[in-house]
Formats: C-alpha cells, structure tokens, sequence
C-alpha cells in the first residue's frame, strides 16, 4: 500500500533571522535545486542542477511590512531555474521548492511567491507537515477561490450506501486537484477502489433476489456493512473539504486602497486553503486505509459462486382498479352481518345500555378491516360517530382531541383545545355526548390501562350508544367487553374465500389460467389464510411473468412458516419475500417509513420531499425529481406494502399508512442494517451498530437522549415524535440534511439558535409546531431547498431567506388563514415551484410584483384578507399583474379569504394559464358569473372550487365544456328560481360534484334533474332538493341514470312542503337509488321532522 509522501528535513526549517531587509538583495552563494521526477523536494538530493542567480529584489510593498518580521523570522532567495521549471526558497537549513513557475516570471508572479513564503513560515510554527505544491495551483487558488465538485445527481440506496455518488466526487475532486500529485493519486485509487466494490454489492443485492436472505454468508453481510459506513464516512469528508475548502477561498474578495490589507488577505485566504488541503489529506489516507483492509478481508471482492440475476419487471395495469376493491376482502360479510345485527339488529339493537363489541385476533387477520365494514354499515343510525387508533404506546391526549374534533367542529370550540389536559378532554367528551347516541370505533389497543383510561370518556347514557375496540391480545379483549359485551374471534380465511382473493387480485376475477392452477393452489395454501400475506404474495405475482416456471420459484422460496406455525414470525418471513423483491430504489424509501411511528398518516408530499433530501431519488429524463419521487410511492402502494389514504379524484393518494405488521419488519430491517437509529420505539432504545445515520425519537425518556451526546456527528436525518427532551445540540449533527419537527409539542426543548451550523441541510419542517419567529440562522442553510412553516405563528420570515437560492418549496401560514409577509426580494428565489400561505395585504407592493419573477412557481396559494386596510386597489392590481406573468407555469393557484375581498380582477386573465390544473377559492366573495377565462383551451383543468353569485343553466353549460374537469365544488349564494338540468354531452370526466349554498346551512333549497346518459363517471354527490319546486315534477331527481355513482347526499329544503311532501319526497328519493344498478350509498338531511 502506497503512502502520501512526506517532505524530509526542508520543512523542518527553524526561524533564524528577520527576511527582506529593505532595499538590499539577499546576498550568498549561488542555490541549487534539488531535482526529483515528482517534484517533491529533497533533504538529500540524488542530483542537483546548478542555477544561474536571479537575485530578486523582495522589497515588500510598503515599510510597514516590518510589523510582520517576527511572523516571518528566516532569510532566504528566490531563484529561478535554467529551464523555467521550479521556483525555490532557499535557506540555511533547506529548500523549499514550488514547481511550474512559468519561464518569463513577472513581477507579480515573484509576489506571490513572497505569499507563500510568508506562508510557509505560519506553517512552520504551527508545526505542520508541508506536502509538494504546485505554483500555478497556487495562483489559480489566488484567482478563483478554490476548486469546485459538481453536483452529482446519482441516488443514495441502502444497500450501496453512498457508493452511487461518492466514486463521481472522487473523480471530480481529483481532477481539480492534478496538480497535487499524491493527492491526487490517493483520491483517484480510492475511487477505483469503490466502484469496484459498488460493482460487487450490485452482484450481491442481484443474488439476495433469488431467495430468502438466510442463504447470504455472515461474512458478506458484515463486510457490505463495513463498506457501506465507509462510503458515508468518504462522501461526508468530500462534502466537508469542499465547503471547508469553499470558506477558506472567500470567493471574490473586496479589493480595498489598502495594499497592505488586501495582501494580508489574499495571504490569509491561501494558508486557509492549505491548512484544508493539509487536514483532507491526512482523513483520505485514513480512508483509504479503511477501503484496503476491507478488501483484503474479503480476498479482493472475489466471491466463488456468486452470479447475477436480471428480471424484467413489469407493472400489472390492472393494479389501480385491484386496489379500489380492497375493501370488499374475502370471507368479510358473513361476520359483518352477524356484528351488524349484534349491534342493531333484533339481536341487540332493542338494548339501550351501552354494549361494547371487541374483535380479537393474529395481526393480518383483518381486524381492522371488519370494524370499518360494520361502522360503514351501521353508522347512519348514530348521530355522533367517532373512529380512533390506539397503537402500542399510546398519546391519550392526542387520542381524546381526536374524538373530540370528530364529534365538534373545530370553530365551535371554545378555547384552546391544545393545552388541554387529559381531565379537560375527558369532561367535553362526556358533556357532549351525555344525550346523545354515538358510535365508537377504538382500534388497535394494546393494554388494559389504555383501554380504561379512553373508556371514561364515554358515559353510560341508555341512549343505546356501542363501540367496538379492535386488538391483538385476548385479555384486553376480555377487558373491553367485560360487562355486557361480546368477543369475536377473528379466524384464517378458508382456501376457497383465500382462493377467491388471490385470484381477485391477480386477474380481477375468479377465472385462473389452467397451467397456473397447480401452483396457484400451493401458494394459496402455504398463505395460511392471512388476508396480508395473501394480498403481499398477490401483488409481487403481478410484476413477475405469468408462467408456472416463475410462480413456482416464490411457492419454493415462501418456506414452511406459515403451515407450521401461524404467528408473527411466520408472517414476517413472507412480508421479507415481498420486502428482497423490491428494486433496490424502493426498498430504501420503504426502510425510509421506519422514521415514523405507528399509526401515523403520512402526507405524500412530506415523506416525498424528504426521499428527495435524502437523495433516494434519481432525476429521469423527462420527469422531475418530484414526480419520480411520487412514482415511487404510487408504486409501494400498489405493491400493497402501503396503505393509500386521502384518495383523489385523479387516481392518487395524497397519503398513506403502513400496516402495524409490515412496520415492524422494516424497523427491523432498518435497525439491523443500521439504516434508522430508533430511540423511544415501543419503550426501546434500539442502539446502532456504528455511527447514527438517520436518528428517529418516538417521545423518548431523558436518559435514553442524553446517551446520544457525541454520536450524532455523522446523522443525516432526524425526526421527532411527541415530546423530546435533552437532545444533544444542532451544533453536532455536522452531516444532518433532514429535520423533521413537525407537530413537535414543546419547541422550547429544542433549541433552534445554532441551525446555521447544519450547512448541508435540504428539507427543515416546523409545521404543527407553535414556533411564531424564524431564527435568522435559516437564511444562511444556502442549500435549504424545503421550508415547511405551516400552521405556525410565524409572521415573518428573515430579511436574508431570498438568498436561499436553491430553495424550492416555501410553505407558510395556518389553516385558515396566513399573517406571513411576503420577503422583499423574493423573485431573486428563482428555483421555488410551491409557495404557500403568504398574505398579500401585509406585504409590500414591491415583494406582491417580485413574484413574477419565480419562473419555476407551479403552486401558489396566498391568503387576502382586506378587513382593516381602506386601499386595496393597488394591491389588487399588483397582485393580478403577477399571476398574468405567470400564467404560463402556474399549475394550481388557491385564494383563501376571511372576508368577502373583491376577486372581480380575476374574471379576466391573460394570457390563458392553460397549463392549470387546479383552481379554488376559500371566501366570502362571488362572481357575478363564471370568470370568462374558463375556456374549453384549459385542457389540464381538472379541479375547480368557485363561488358564483347566482347558478343558471347557463352556468353549467360553460363549466360543461372544460373536459379534463373531474372535481367540481360550485357554491352559490342565491337560491335557483328554476329546475336546473344537467347538459348532456358535457361533464364526461366529473367524479365528484357538491352544489353548496355558502355560507353553509342546511337548506336544499335548489332543483336539479340528472337526464339519462349524463354523467357517466360521477360518484359521489351533493346536491339540495327543494320541495316546493320538485312535487310539480313527481319528486323526480333522475338519480337512477348516473350509473357510476357509490354516493349521494341530499338536503331537503323544505321551506313551504307539508309533513306528507316531505315523506313522499324523501320516499322518491330513496326509491331511485334503489333502482340505481350500482346501488349508492345514500344519505337525506332534512328528512326528520
């Protein structure tokens, strides 16, 4: 193994007398260049070449120079040499030799020179080792600053760590350094070192896909380890010299009339250069040490036996309309019928004292499952519904304020329902509903105590109220329905309601081909009758070719756990299959869900953007890293290794859960691989094998954070969960490019002062926190790109967050409504796509006309308030002006409001915005009419919430021609004088339509008529029936012809009807949904008395 050469005795010169006498030249005999092919100088040279005397005068430029003489405490000469190549130092104890000076060296070059010399000298006294440097290096250091590592764009995946990426940096890196020689040298074997290595682990993670990942030797696994903390630990030491290397440059540095201090600077700008290069040298050698004995443990990467496996994965299409019948799972309405009528029924529906339902039964059975049918069947008879998940370590406050935001609206609370303790919560509840009769769905409760404690929020109050709890321990069960109660025992599905699921999710029929029968049957019975192991093994069948060959070797590879021993083990072992199946890229976003606990929601758009920080995602051509990122999620959850929640009218889902089951497998995985570090888990501490790269904190205890201090240096993402105390200080999370706080309870706990220490941080959320000022740190994080400051009391934002260059999305204000100044200078943040929440009226009118300028803006969503402010004229004009230049990109713009502000600028808007896809408007204002920019030219134009003064036929008509229109909320303020029929032809893509009187109150007062053929994809619908104007057409509705439709809400208006009219009403209503061949759900307010 070569090492970094060192010099030998000139570097050890000792300071012997004051350099650069005035005006007098350095007098002594003629100095010989020590001569070496690498140009390192030499203690004792093998040969020497004469050189003719080139005294130089070194007069310094101006007499004050002489306050430096005890820096600069030896004597020497510049020389030149015959042939131009080397410029040296000469001195009584060595030489000291910087190659390349060009042959016709000016002046200036000389002064350089007497830089470095000056250099040299601080080095000595520091006592620091002098590698070879290069002259001309050392004037282009003087030039430019330093040198610069292009941005890689290759992914970071768990099982390469960061050896997609570190071997380009090397590369880049050494070729800024080439004129470092044994640097460059170094960064050069090390890179082929790594990719070397990459080579094999891809080898590796090809093999671990033909089979379970018992069959991999002990050793490799420990070795890949090995190298992949070492690919961390290589790109965290490039980053850090080329920030650390950035700094010392200074960039274009102030050129004052000062000579004296612009070269004291330019000298101190150099030494910090080599003091970087100096300490980066010594950690590479480390490195580089690290990568060798590695390879030598493992005989040089050669491993006998080890093939590569390729496949074609292919993405089954019928996977979307698989995943909107989940619901309807195997073996499910035999038990829910029988609950049902337990419930409701003749059996116990004539009971008035609370009964309390408990499901019991393995993790995958389908528990959860079963509630949710029979709340959805049953629900309509309960006024107060409430449906909550418990998990392993439950948040009882947060728990209660769920069931209380489900039964009272957010703004009919008074007080501040987030200091509320638990006695607090529990008193509301139990007031709210001391009459009332109410549904309860408690899921997932693992203790007894838990169960008590939520229990006392539900009073006894012969109002024949139930609730069902759901859980996976039989003594809970025993617990929740001790009194009164019943138990249900979740069982296996039987091969055939097993059979017709898989064949369900496969084929989207019972129909299976017949040389697939065979092992169809094998697999089918090796599932064991779990709902989740089928579903997991269904959904890797669909990217793998439909041939027995194939199909066989999964059957071959499940193993026996399932068919001897029917616990979590087993389970396990087949969601392991499904986890090794995954292409490399997904199984790291998948492992990346360990961050977050159970039970949590997770918001696509967050879990999105933080792959992307992490650098999970590879940029494709043609499609943005967002939408790769998206991609990738979509993906998981048609693997059905997530949950889709939030379903949209476009097909995707705005987020997902992950199943209680499937995240202990991967927090396994992640811990194991040392992927995630989990402190608080369970009431665990799951501690690293190496150093914390990601670090997650479930509401830890003190003592298990405060075993953190000093092993945080090298974590690159941290999220926190409930309440944590005694983190160690943002100042040690040197790498941390991820910061995840948001719905933080105490950000006093946390203190944020240092954050500009976290110079590689992307992605920072605040978001649910009651943070109301923005340290001023965050606007020097200049590679910052996510900025969540949503539903926080931040009013405004530091003056220095528009040099945040990189920025992309900036996301600010509540939920109702926005006090965050727009930033003046904002249109120098040309990379922002989404801005959110600003307020216009308290921003300036230089900042509303700098948005213009965001030529990248795809989403904008801004709050204008006008209650308070007399001129909002020019305001408005601004604010227009700027949404016109943007038209162009704009894909989504949303307007909230808490007043009725005019929005008339808007009825006109040119140019088109013709790519916009999303238009809605949260206020108290209507338009006279539809806006007369709502062309058919809007193509992309799928979602839009307006507010129209008076809705007509002609209003339709217009809406009816936008053809990608697929959501559609049209509120109105005046009440229809006349029946109002759908247009045919138009609305051809519309799924979901609500014809709303704002402000809202329950009065259908309105009439509109479905004719056949109209709307042939609308499902769900809302829409008021007056009475009054419906009998003289026989209470005719036309929802018997919407054939699409799964449900409908009516409000009757019944303003001038009699009892006997609304009945027969209500009676019309219901028997067209009868007749409707879909058979919708159906729900009529205003049909009580």
């Amino acid at each position: 193994m070569s090492h970094r050469p060192r010099m030998a005795s000139p570097v050890c010169i000792r300071p012997t007398s004051p350099m650069f006498a005035p005006s007098t030249s350095v007098q002594g005999p003629k100095p010989v260049i020590p001569v070496q092919s690498h140009g390192t100088a030499l203690a004792q040279p093998a040969a020497t070449v004469p050189v003719p005397e080139k005294d130089v005068q070194c007069r310094p430029p101006c007499s004050s120079f002489h306050r430096r003489q005890q820096l600069l405490q030896f004597s020497g000469k510049v020389v030149v040499s015959e042939c131009g190549s080397a410029v040296g130092f000469h001195c009584d104890s060595g030489i000291l030799v910087f190659h390349r000076l060009p042959p016709n060296s000016s002046s200036g070059e000389v002064v350089l020179f007497q830089r470095a010399m000056m250099i040299y000298s601080v080095m000595c006294e520091l006592n620091i080792t002098l590698t070879f440097i290069p002259f001309n290096f050392l004037i282009s250091l003087a030039e430019e600053g330093g040198p610069s590592v292009g941005k890689m764009e290759v992914a970071v995946s768990l099982y390469l760590g960061c050896l997609g990426t570190v071997p380009e940096k090397l590369q880049a890196l050494a070729n800024e350094c080439s004129h470092i020689k044994d640097l460059q040298a170094q960064l050069v074997f090390l890179k082929a070192e790594l990719v070397t290595m990459r080579a094999f682990l891809l080898k590796v993670a090809a093999m671990e896909q033909e089979g379970p990942l018992d069959i991999l030797d002990i050793q490799l696994k420990v070795w890949a380890q090995e190298v992949r903390e070492t690919s961390y630990d290589v790109e965290d030491c490039v980053d850090d010299f080329t920030r650390s290397l950035h700094l010392a440059g200074g960039g274009q540095q102030h050129q004052g009339s000062n000579m004296i201090i612009n070269f004291l600077a330019k000298c101190s700008k150099i030494l910090g250069t080599l003091l970087t290069y100096h300490r980066f040298a010594d950690t590479i050698e480390a490195l580089k040490t690290r990568v060798v004995d590695a390879g030598d443990r493992w005989e040089r990467y050669k491993l006998d036996g080890l093939g590569c496996c390729s496949s074609n994965l292919t993405m089954d299409p019928r996977l979307s309309a698989l995943f909107t019948e989940e619901s309807r799972l195997a073996g499910i309405e035999k038990p829910r019928d029988e609950l049902v009528r337990w419930l409701v029924g003749p059996e116990g529906g004539l009971a008035t004292h609370l009964r309390v339902l408990s499901i019991v039964g393995f993790g995958g059975l389908g528990k959860t499952t079963l509630a949710r049918e029979v709340h959805r069947k049953v629900v309509g008879d309960f006024p107060c519904k409430i449906f909550v998940s418990v998990s392993q370590k439950p948040d009882l406050c947060k728990i209660l304020r769920d069931c209380l935001s489900q039964l009272v609206r957010g703004n009919q609370i008074s007080g501040d329902i987030e200091a509320w303790n638990e006695v607090k919560l529990i008193t509301e509840i139990r007031d709210y509903l001391a009459d009332k009769r109410y549904l309860v769905v408690i899921d997932d409760v693992w203790s007894t105590a838990a169960w008590e404690a939520i229990r006392c929020a539900f009073p006894e109050n012969n109002c024949s109220s139930r609730m069902i709890t759901t859980t996976r321990i039989v003594s809970v069960a025993h617990s929740c329905s001790s009194v009164d109660g019943r138990i249900y025992e979740m069982e296996p599905l039987s091969f055939h309601q097993s059979k017709w699921l898989f064949l369900k999710r496969l084929f989207g029929s019972e129909e299976c081909p017949d040389q697939l029968q065979e092992v169809s049957d094998a697999i089918v019975k090796k599932c064991g009758g779990l709902p989740l192991a089928i579903i997991n093994i269904s959904g890797l069948l669909t990217t793998r070719a439909a041939v027995k060959e194939e199909w066989s070797k999964i059957k071959d590879s499940l193993g026996s756990a399932l068919e001897n021993n029917r616990d979590l083990e087993g389970l396990n072992s087949i969601l392991m299959l499904s986890y090794v199946a995954l292409p490399q890229n997904l199984r790291t976003c998948l492992l990346y869900l360990s961050m977050f606990p159970e039970d949590c929601k997770i918001n696509r758009d967050r879990l999105v953007s933080m792959w992307i920080s992490e650098r999970f995602v590879a940029e494709e051509r043609g499609r943005t890293l967002q939408e790769v990122g998206e991609g990738y999620f979509d993906e998981l959850i048609n693997r059905s290794l997530l949950q889709a929640t939030d379903m949209g009218y476009d097909g995707k889902a705005r987020g997902c859960t992950i199943h209680d089951i499937m995240l202990d497998l991967i927090i396994s995985k992640a811990c194991d691989e040392n992927f995630v570090s989990i402190v608080g888990c369970q009431g665990l501490v799951r501690s690293p094998k190496g150093s914390i790269r990601r670090l997650c904190l479930q509401q830890p205890e003190k003592e298990a954070t405060s075993g953190l201090q000093g092993k945080v240096s090298h974590t690159r993402s941290l999220s926190c969960f409930g309440q944590v105390r005694n983190l160690p200080g943002l100042e040690e999370f040197q790498c941390l490019r991820v910061l995840d706080l948001e719905g933080l309870l105490d950000m006093n706990s946390f203190d944020l002062s240092k954050i500009e220490k976290l110079t590689r941080l992307t992605y920072l959320s605040l978001r649910n926190t009651f943070i109301s000022e923005i340290p001023t740190g965050v606007a020097k994080l200049l590679d910052l790109e996510i900025l969540y400051l949503r539903d926080t009391r931040v009013t405004e934002l530091p003056a220095g967050i528009v040099c945040l260059r990189k920025l992309r999305q900036l996301l600010t204000g509540g939920v109702d409504q926005g006090l965050t100044k727009i930033p003046d200078g904002i249109g120098k943040m040309e990379s922002l796509q989404v801005v959110v929440g600003f307020n216009i009226m308290r921003s300036s009118i230089d900042a509303i006309k700098d948005l213009r300028y965001l030529i990248n803006l795809k989403e904008l969503s801004i709050q204008f308030n006008t209650i308070g402010y007399d001129q909002t004229s020019r305001h408005e004009e601004v604010l227009f002006s700027s949404l016109c230049k943007l038209g162009n990109n704009l894909q989504s713009v949303w307007i909230r409001s808490i007043d009725s502000a005019s929005l008339q600028f808007l009825e006109s808007w040119s140019p088109l915005p013709v790519l916009l896809q999303r238009f809605r408007m949260s206020t108290n204002f209507y338009f006279l009419k539809t806006p007369n920019w709502f062309l058919p030219e809007l193509n992309s134009l799928y979602s839009v919430s307006i507010n129209i003064v008076d809705v007509t036929q002609e209003e339709l008509e217009i809406l009816s021609k936008l053809c990608a229109l697929t959501v559609l909320d049209l509120w109105f303020k005046v009440d229809p004088k006349e029946k109002i029929t759908f247009p045919r032809g138009g609305f051809k893509s519309l799924k979901l339509f609500n014809f709303v009187r704002r402000p809202y109150v329950v009065r259908g007062m309105g009439y509109l008529v479905f004719e056949a053929g109209v709307l042939p994809k609308l499902e769900r619908l809302s829409i008021p029936f007056s009475i009054s104007m419906a009998k003289g057409h026989d209470f005719y509705v036309g929802i018997v012809h919407l054939r699409s439709l799964t449900h409908a809400e009516v409000i009757l208006g019944k303003d001038g009807a009699t009892p006997s009219e609304v009945k027969a009403a209500a009676e019309s209503i219901e028997k067209e949904v009868s007749a409707n061949p879909n058979h919708p759900e159906l729900s009529i307010e205003g049909s009580h008395q």
